[in-house]
């Protein structure tokens, strides 16, 4: 599909790189962008329609669905990381972070997939992670959901390619945004990330790997486990000692 006079929702847009996608978007010509936040006063963005959406709640999910028919382009952006663990960190926090990562994209997903269905089959942006393939003592949690979300992606793609649906997952390490202002180490501009994403979409691409991290995570993983780990235990003692 191309981006430009298509329409599209940009989940978390008020910030990061939310606000990042709805910024290019506008800027290489999409008709609309719903740019969408649990609190809609935090967009600060203009040009864009801004909406309230929570999307663990299935009823703003469901009104949001409602509100915006046109939509050709689904940016599931909004996330959240807690800093758990899985043993000992606290069990309603990665309970928050799956609610949020997991389902509810998958929400979204099954709100939107008849919208984008009449509107021509268009495309569904999951942002993820190079972390859907490695764990972090102190992230986890984080890791549990990306990975699940990685594999609802490659599910919603299966399920939605007879509806002409392009389903992009998108890949990446460390993007200069409020999640990873405690690391002091070079990091993506979030605009590079969102011109990828969207050169991919018009590219048609399943997979988007957004810098060369995620592409050397990807590259380790026939590995075995204790390969696997003791490569990225090199990698992130280079990355943080850089």
């Amino acid at each position: 599909m191309e981006i430009k006079n298509s329409v599209a929702l940009v989940s978390g847009a008020n910030r990061g790189l939310g606000r990042a996608f709805a910024q290019r978007l506008l800027d290489r010509g999409a008709r609309k962008v719903y740019a969408t936040a649990r609190r809609p006063e935090t967009v600060d963005l203009p040009g864009v329609e801004i909406l309230r959406l929570d999307i663990t709640d299935p009823a703003s999910v469901r009104a949001a669905a409602e509100a915006t028919p046109d939509v050709s382009l689904l940016v599931n952006n909004a996330g959240i990381q807690t800093g758990s663990d899985l043993v000992t960190g606290s069990l309603d926090a990665v309970r928050h972070e799956l609610e949020t990562n997991v389902l509810g994209h998958l929400g979204m997903i099954r709100e939107y997939a008849p919208t984008l269905a009449t509107n021509g089959g268009g495309a569904i942006v999951n942002v993820l992670s190079a972390m859907s393939w490695f764990g972090v003592k102190g992230a986890n949690a984080y890791h549990l959901t990306k990975a699940a979300a990685w594999a609802m992606t490659n599910g919603v793609r299966l399920e939605l390619a007879e509806q002409g649906t392009l389903v992009t997952a998108v890949h990446l390490g460390l993007a200069d945004t409020d999640m990873s202002a405690g690391w002091p180490v070079d990091k993506l501009a979030p605009s590079e990330l969102a011109d990828a994403v969207l050169d991919g979409v018009e590219a048609a691409s399943a997979e988007v790997l957004a810098d060369q991290w995620s592409r050397d995570v990807k590259r380790r993983l026939p590995l075995t486990p204790e390969e696997f780990n003791a490569a990225m235990d090199r990698a992130l003692a280079a990355l943080t000692a850089a």
